[in-house]
C-alpha cells in the first residue's frame, strides 16, 4: 500500500509513519528507512539524531538520499516497506543545493522521481510537511519552494491509495480509509 502523511511540523507524524512502515512490513523483507534531510545547523543535527534514536531496534536500514530519490529503485529490494522522510527536505536539497543558489528545474526532477518510485514501490510510507496554506508574506524562492511542495504533495497524494494528515494529535482521513482500516484494523488507532 502507498501511504502519504502530511501534517504541520515536529507534530509525531514521523513516529506514526514508522509504525506505518513496520506494521506494512512482510519479514524477512527489508524495512527500509529513505532518508533526505542534510543537516544544515545543530537544530538540523539534534533532528536527525532523534530520529535515528527514534528508529534505534525497529529493524530499519537507513539509506541516505537527499536528491535523485528515483536513485533508491537501483539499491533496495523494491519487496520491502519504505518509509520516505520526507518530501520536504528532498524538494529543499534539490531546490537549494549550491549556497546561495535557486534550481527552477527542480520541481520537475524531484516529480518525476517521485513518480517513478511510486510506480514501482508497492509498499511505502511518504512523510511531507504542511508548510503552503498560511498567508505570510514571503520572497520569490520561498513563494517559488512553497508551491513547488504544495504540487509535489498533490502529486503524492494523487499516486497513493491513502492520505493521512496529522493534525492535533488526531489522524484525519482524506483517501482511502477503509484500505487503510482493512488493512491495519485499530493497531494504530486514530490518535498519535
Amino acid at each position: 500500500m502507498r501511504i502519504f502523511i502530511s501534517g504541520g511540523c515536529k507534530n509525531g507524524k514521523s513516529t506514526y509513519a514508522q509504525r506505518i512502515a513496520k506494521l506494512q512490513n512482510k519479514h524477512p523483507a527489508p524495512l527500509y528507512y529513505i532518508a533526505t534531510m542534510v543537516a544544515s545547523d545543530d537544530e538540523d543535527e539534534r533532528r536527525i539524531t532523534a530520529h535515528r534514536k527514534e528508529r534505534d531496534g525497529w529493524g530499519f536500514l537507513t539509506v541516505e538520499q537527499p536528491r535523485d530519490i528515483e536513485g533508491i529503485v537501483s539499491v533496495c529490494d523494491h519487496s520491502g516497506s519504505f518509509l520516505l522522510e520526507s518530501l520536504t527536505a528532498l524538494l529543499a536539497n534539490e531546490m537549494f543545493s549550491q549556497k546561495d543558489a535557486f534550481d527552477g528545474g527542480a520541481y520537475e526532477r524531484t516529480a518525476g522521481g517521485l513518480a517513478e518510485i511510486a510506480g514501482k514501490i508497492a509498499n511505502i510510507v511518504i512523510v511531507s510537511d504542511f508548510i503552503y496554506s498560511d498567508t505570510g508574506q514571503y520572497g520569490a524562492f520561498t513563494e517559488s519552494y512553497r508551491k513547488s511542495l504544495a504540487a509535489l504533495d498533490c502529486l503524492a497524494a494523487k499516486k497513493c491509495d491513502v492520505v493521512l494528515e496529522a493534525s492535533y494529535a488526531c489522524i484525519v482521513f482524506h483517501k482511502g480509509r477503509d484500505l487503510f482500516s482493512g488493512a491495519f484494523g485499530d493497531a494504530l488507532g486514530a490518535a498519535f
